[in-house]
């Protein structure tokens, strides 16, 4: 299932202010979207996709809202772009945030993504869409976040990857 946000979406949304008294994950995902999407906490499947408009993540540097969203096994954030304090956040904690055009992707499209191509196949509609998908956020992936890939590669492997 995608589920499908606007333009805008700030971190106060993902995460309230309110609420956000743990850093503890599994704590985190219990309130994701607590007051902008009541259901998405209880209803949000493991490889989900959240699919945004422009500027996801925008408003404060609140960490938590990607542990949020990562807590909630999401496969991946798909938007036109990204607020930068949240798309480091995102490669700092190891959660797929994607820049693509979400503009035809709707709820029930079933999605498949191939990282290794950099491209996501919309099956529904028949349609491949490119993917913005950096070195370094693949290897923040599937490391698990950036202290995990500088334990595992050091930081010459780092280096490499933002030349």
């Amino acid at each position: 299932m995608n589920w499908i946000f606007g333009d805008n979406l700030n971190t106060d949304l993902i995460t309230p202010g309110r609420l956000n008294i743990s850093t503890v994950p599994e704590e985190l995902a219990k309130v994701v979207f607590l007051e902008y999407c009541p259901s998405f906490s209880k209803e949000v499947k493991p490889e989900d996709f959240v699919v945004a408009g422009r500027n996801f993540g925008c408003g404060s540097s609140r960490e938590t809202a990607v542990l949020a969203l990562k807590a909630c096994q999401i496969k991946a954030v798909l938007a036109k772009s990204f607020a930068r304090i949240f798309y480091r956040n995102c490669i700092n904690n190891g959660l797929l945030a994607i820049i693509t055009d979400t503009s035809n992707i709707e709820k029930d499209d079933e999605l498949e993504l191939d990282l290794e191509k950099r491209v996501l196949l919309n099956k529904t509609k028949g349609i491949h869409l490119q993917l913005v998908l950096p070195g370094l956020m693949l290897e923040s992936y599937r490391a698990g976040g950036i202290i995990p890939l500088i334990k595992q590669h050091g930081l010459d492997f780092l280096t490499r990857l933002t030349e």
